[in-house]
């Protein structure tokens, strides 16, 4: 990636490593530790987008010569945010609330790069439609990862088949980066074509 500053990822997210990795970007991880915003914004892609932008600019504020990337993730239904569980129970519950329907995955990304004046921001909605589940296979998947870290109690690239009938859109938004957009956001700041295995 000749054409691209330095990169720092501001994110300890692994899922988002995974993926900035996928897209054959070199980048350095250096998370940012600041508070999200719960509310704030009538439409949830908006607060994904700035809470992506909050975590981005202190980072940027350090490191001018490097494009800074955050990213916020948000499972909601009808305007009801899932956020990470507490506890197994908590996740439990959170599925309970999902299966049988279809939700939202909201992403959004804060791209800044101050010596370039750069300061992007973006977001993507994915659609997952859940299977009709039982609290015995809602329990049997819980035993299968770890849902404590993650967004509404579930992992999609985890077993998916055991909780999820469809996805529609970007499942790489749903983990927890959309990497289609953002190629296509980083082709159009820094003129390179990039490649993504994803």
């Amino acid at each position: 990636m000749d054409n691209l500053p330095p990169v720092i990822l501001a994110s300890a997210s692994p899922r988002r490593s995974e993926l900035l990795t996928s897209m054959d970007i070199e980048f350095e991880v250096v998370p940012s530790h600041v508070e999200e915003l719960l509310d704030g914004y009538d439409f949830i892609p908006d607060l994904c987008e700035a809470n992506a932008r909050i975590k981005a600019e202190p980072i940027a504020e350090l490191h001018p010569e490097c494009l800074v990337l955050a990213a916020d993730t948000m499972v909601y239904l009808e305007d009801i945010v899932y956020g990470k569980p507490t506890d197994l129970e908590d996740a439990h519950q959170m599925i309970s609330k999902l299966q049988g329907r279809t939700h939202q995955v909201s992403t959004g990304v804060s791209l800044i790069y101050h010596n370039e004046e750069i300061n992007r921001s973006l977001s993507v909605i994915t659609n997952v439609t859940f299977l009709t589940l039982s609290s015995k296979q809602i329990s049997e998947y819980l035993n299968k990862i770890d849902p404590l870290d993650k967004a509404g109690g579930y992992a999609i690239q985890e077993y998916k088949e055991l909780i999820s009938k469809k996805v529609s859109g970007s499942i790489s938004n749903v983990i927890g980066l959309p990497v289609e957009r953002l190629k296509e956001e980083l082709n159009s700041l820094f003129g390179e074509k990039i490649e993504e295995k994803w």
